[in-house]
């Protein structure tokens, strides 16, 4: 009698980590390759400073023994432009519960960015909790507007690869600023990737700064710093974002990322320059 062989269904693969375009490419040493991507070009022109966190996380993270960024913070030294680029990182201590790495990125054989960041296991995470605050009361995603609907960017890929959904979005979208430099809307993937603890760093910087409708022309990192608190759910993530001091052109960013279940995601702060 012959035996009956059952086949298994084929898998479907787990979607790419997001960004997709943030892989890099272990030479050995601690040293990784990377091609920057000319998808994550931010309003101003050059790549985006998130994205180039999480180029530098992704590399920190084939270094380290914990899988989840839980702290990252990045001195940002000059614009980042699409091209191949060299991640150097360094174990700094491998411990029980944390691990920490630093990390230094170049391109056009310059150096673009240093980073340090404590990795650990949020799987694994336990001990007290205390939340004093609770996501953005948002309307549903479908029920509110796209601020990029009907305007020309051209150039300005990131749009391509993040979506935004906002209540009322602020004058400066539409060419009248109105001095309100607080924000609460919705954002997320645009293409289904997987959203990891890297994909949070990346995420708290994805979005237009809201001084921009204090009138200025533009927004550039000098440093930030996020605190990754969990991996994220699946679906539309609700953002609130405030700055509340520019003085002499430099201004603060605090940013905040709760997923769909209602749960703290991230926190962020940077520091900024705006044109002179």
């Amino acid at each position: 009698m012959r035996e009956s062989i059952t086949v298994p269904p084929a898998c479907t693969p787990p979607p790419a980590a997001y960004p997709a375009e943030a892989a890099t490419r272990a030479r050995g040493g601690g040293r990784h390759d990377v091609e920057l991507s000319d998808r994550w070009i931010s309003l101003g022109g050059s790549v985006n400073g998130g994205y180039l966190l999480a180029c530098c996380l992704r590399a920190l993270a084939a270094e380290l023994p914990h899988p989840d960024v839980l702290v990252a913070s990045a001195c940002f030294l000059r614009p980042g432009v699409p091209g191949p680029a060299v991640v150097d990182t360094e174990v700094v201590r491998a411990g029980r519960r944390t691990s920490t790495g630093t990390a230094t990125l170049r391109g056009g054989g310059r150096e673009l960015l240093r980073v340090q960041a404590t990795f650990a296991d949020h799987a694994a995470a336990g001990g007290p909790t205390l939340v004093r605050n609770g996501p953005p009361r948002l309307p549903d995603p479908g029920a509110c507007a796209d601020p990029l609907a009907g305007l020309d960017l051209p150039g300005v890929t990131i749009a391509e690869r993040v979506a935004v959904r906002m209540p009322e979005p602020a004058g400066f979208w539409r060419g009248r600023p109105g001095g309100v430099t607080r924000g609460e809307f919705w954002l997320r993937p645009t293409e289904g990737e997987a959203l990891d603890s890297i994909a949070a760093a990346l995420l708290v910087d994805a979005a237009a700064p809201v001084v921009l409708d204090a009138g200025v022309a533009g927004s550039s990192t000098l440093e930030l710093t996020v605190h990754v608190r969990r991996r994220p759910a699946p679906g539309w993530l609700a953002c609130r974002a405030r700055t509340d001091y520019l003085i002499d052109g430099f201004h603060e960013e605090d940013f905040e990322i709760w997923d769909s279940t209602g749960a703290l995601v991230a926190q962020a702060r940077q520091l900024a320059v705006v044109p002179a």
